[in-house]
């Protein structure tokens, strides 16, 4: 009787030392969510970035300045308690082009040159006009001596069909 009672007392102990030991309270997802999200709001390098935690598993989303601000994000988000995992979808925007004064010009000019001609399309490539589509022969004499006197560096216009 003994063995008996002493076992129930054990197996007791037991039962309540896994109740208490797996009661810890666990983060929820709204709450990993809420506090990741006062972080990045705080942060003007991660202003434009979402997220979203299921089972702790933080997925990160929108657009960075560069890699750099892309790897800042996801740091900044797995030093955030509860968070198990870090899914960083986060996309990198592309360089602005750079545009010099000589081909912002050229713009100016093909654009004016252009405009009664839907058909044609253009494109500045190292100073050298870039021309598509399509055009009448006869418009294509006038338009060729508005172009020469925007003075490029060349043509190119193998993707333009003269009819």
């Amino acid at each position: 009787m003994k063995k008996l009672s002493t076992s129930i007392l054990l197996m007791g102990i037991l039962a309540l030392t896994i109740s208490f030991t797996s009661c810890k309270k666990k983060a929820k997802d709204a709450d990993i969510k809420a506090a990741i999200e006062t972080a990045l709001k705080a942060d003007p390098m991660s202003v434009n970035t979402m997220v979203s935690v299921d089972k702790g598993v933080a997925t990160i989303s929108g657009e960075c300045k560069d890699e750099a601000c892309k790897m800042h994000c996801a740091d900044m988000v797995k030093g955030i308690k509860g968070v198990k995992e870090v899914v960083n979808n986060c996309t990198v925007a592309a360089p602005m082009p750079v545009i010099n004064a000589e081909d912002e010009a050229l713009t100016k000019g093909l654009n004016d040159a252009l405009k009664d001609q839907p058909g044609v399309k253009f494109s500045i490539n190292e100073g050298k006009i870039v021309l598509t589509g399509e055009i009448a022969k006869a418009k294509w004499a006038a338009v060729k001596q508005m172009l020469d006197k925007l003075k490029p560096k060349g043509y190119d216009l193998t993707g333009l069909t003269i009819k």
